[in-house]
């Protein structure tokens, strides 16, 4: 009798888990959201959907790690490929201030200081969402549907799965140059400028990462534009690496007022380095980069939330 009892205690206590929430998955409702279950502590109130996503993707990320640090020999030999074949970028720089002296009023510091800002922040976004670059396959192929079935949160499956962490050398690469162009700058350094310096990377990492989830939600639609997309987020980061004297003005403007990459680094840099901002662009526009990433953010929050909705498998 004493067994029968607590076997019978164990099946409603088994029971009661099932019910009362205790992070177990439901089957689902083939959204991609979660079910009524996942997500809930044991006090019965749902977790924040940001808190969802970041455990799905560390848990997606962390397979693929798990996976790459298996070979490490291979790990170490592909992250210094990637470290050197995204240094001959700054090579051509470096072979170009052979022949001058400076480049559009800027010096050989002031450059590295905007190309390692530039490439760090985009290293950081390249490396965490670099895999949202297969989304015009996934909707090509159906293969997206794989990841609707789940009940987790669909971008940050998407944004994890097949997590490259080979990209880190494109980190390494940018923060390489950043601390050589602090080490040769002559800066007068003030505790605001201390401060401004790791918000301008972390910021443009969120600006370039807002960018390739919008990049993403367009491929919803347009399933063949990844290279279109890419324009904005490789290219940008082609762009900011130089000074803003050298291009044209209309240019300038876009990359403020249309596509704001320039709070990326341009008008943060220009403020440490004492340089006055781009004609028509207040000066505490370099100050302002935070809420642009958060304005970033929720846009591209909507466009993935309206491509999600418009999804119909393959072929749509």
């Amino acid at each position: 009798m004493a067994e029968v009892a607590g076997a019978d205690r164990l099946d409603r206590e088994d029971g009661a888990d099932a019910v009362g929430g205790t992070g177990r998955a439901d089957a689902g409702d083939g959204t991609g959201r979660l079910s009524s279950q996942e997500g809930r502590v044991p006090g019965g109130r749902p977790h924040g959907l940001l808190a969802d996503s970041w455990r799905t993707y560390r848990m997606v990320a962390g397979m693929w790690i798990r996976s790459t640090m298996t070979y490490r020999s291979s790990f170490v030999l592909t992250l210094l490929t990637s470290f050197c074949a995204t240094f001959f970028d700054f090579v051509v720089i470096l072979l170009m201030f052979g022949q001058v002296e400076g480049l559009g009023g800027f010096a050989f510091a002031e450059v590295a200081l905007l190309y390692g800002t530039a490439g760090t922040a985009f290293g950081i976004a390249d490396l965490t969402m670099g895999s949202l670059q297969r989304m015009g396959r996934r909707v090509r192929d159906g293969s997206l549907d794989m990841f609707l079935m789940r009940p987790a949160p669909l971008l940050a499956q998407v944004a994890g799965d097949k997590f490259a962490l080979r990209r880190f050398g494109r980190v390494l690469q940018g923060l390489f140059v950043l601390v050589w162009a602090l080490v040769l700058l002559d800066v007068e350094w003030t505790p605001l400028k201390v401060v401004l310096l790791p918000v301008t990377v972390v910021c443009g990492a969120v600006i370039f990462s807002a960018v390739m989830v919008l990049g993403a939600s367009a491929l919803f639609w347009m399933q063949d534009a990844a290279e279109v997309t890419s324009s904005f987020t490789y290219g940008g980061n082609s762009l900011l690496g130089y000074p803003p004297t050298i291009f044209a003005q209309d240019l300038v403007r876009g990359v403020v007022y249309v596509v704001p990459l320039a709070f990326v680094n341009w008008l943060p840099a220009l403020y440490i380095l004492g340089r006055p901002a781009p004609a028509g662009v207040p000066e505490g526009a370099a100050f302002v980069s935070p809420l642009v990433a958060a304005a970033c953010c929720g846009v591209a929050a909507l466009a993935w939330r309206a491509g999600v909705r418009s999804y119909r498998s393959t072929g749509s």
